[in-house]
């Protein structure tokens, strides 16, 4: 990928693809575009209000087809945080659970969550790989 809009494209095609219950955890250094994609995905899902990372306010909630918890893990210091702020409830909730800095608290993560990495290969060119058994193209 080369522009953000070309990352906001490929959250686009994920949220196309995602349903009720799953787990997105995205991975990669900052200024990547992580939430870039998340708008893509909120775009997607037909989110009205604007999209923005939750670094300090740590969830933002968004409501479209169907509810997305937007989590910036960054400030969180492991699982005892993770479930001071009841990360179970979004983790198993009744929407879309997407967490950025998704290994500041891997243990708490589902098995099955879709892993999201991004990584920076240029100066604008950024790579991003999708695993789980369902995103296999």
């Amino acid at each position: 990928m080369h522009t953000p809009e070309e990352m906001t494209q490929w959250g686009r095609w994920i949220g196309e693809r995602l349903t009720q219950g799953e787990v997105l955890a995205l991975y990669g250094g900052l200024g990547v575009g992580k939430t870039t994609l998340v708008r893509g995905i909120a775009e997607a899902l037909h989110v009205q209000e604007p999209v923005t990372s939750p670094t300090y306010t740590i969830i933002n909630e968004y409501e479209g087809d169907m509810p997305i918890y937007h989590i910036d893990a960054y400030r969180l210091r492991g699982s005892d945080d993770a479930f001071s702020i009841g990360i179970e409830d979004y983790l198993y909730g009744n929407g879309i659970c997407i967490i950025e800095w998704a290994e500041r608290i891997q243990e708490v993560l589902p098995v099955e969550a879709i892993s999201v990495d991004i990584s920076i290969i240029g100066e604008t060119d950024r790579l991003l790989t999708l695993t789980h058994p369902r995103f296999m193209v």
